[in-house]
This record gives structure tokens, C-alpha cells and sequence, in this order.
């Protein structure tokens, strides 16, 4: 299982979502602990890359960092376009 950390920055954004995106963000961050990888890589070239982004909701991107050797996941952007 992999620990899901947030910034203040990062938390300031997602107090800025829309409520109806509330419990698809709340979903991603359940399927982070366990498959972050099922995510798509931000660089096409480096499909193995740790840097990676995945949807939520009808307008939302979550862009976050795997650090495998710690079994983290930092949460670097989140946004809404919906």
C-alpha cells in the first residue's frame, strides 16, 4: 500500500473544487494506495516515468509523483476544468 501525501498548495486546490468533484477525488486518492502506476505518464517518451496524471470526475486532472522506494504518492496539482 502506498501513503498519499497532499501540500498545503495542493489542499488549498482541492478546497477550490467544485462539491460534485468532491467524491471522485476522494475515489482517486483510495485507488492511489494501492495502483498509482495505472496512471498515464505526463511524458509520453518516458512511459515508465514516475511523474504521472489521472482524470477524475467530468473535469478534473490530478498530477502526482510515485516514489516507489518509499511507497509514497505526492499529490503535486490538482485541477478543474469542468
Amino acid at each position: 500500500m502506498y501513503r498519499v501525501t497532499s501540500d498545503h498548495q495542493v489542499l488549498e486546490q482541492v478546497a477550490a473544487l467544485p462539491i460534485e468533484a468532491l467524491a471522485s477525488y476522494a475515489e482517486l486518492l483510495v485507488l492511489l494506495e494501492t495502483v498509482p502506476w495505472n496512471g498515464d505518464p505526463v511524458q509520453k517518451n518516458n512511459p515508465d516515468g514516475a511523474v504521472r496524471a489521472h482524470a477524475f470526475g467530468r473535469g478534473g486532472l490530478m498530477t502526482y509523483l510515485i516514489l516507489e522506494d518509499q511507497r509514497r504518492v505526492d499529490v503535486l496539482i490538482v485541477q478543474w476544468v469542468g
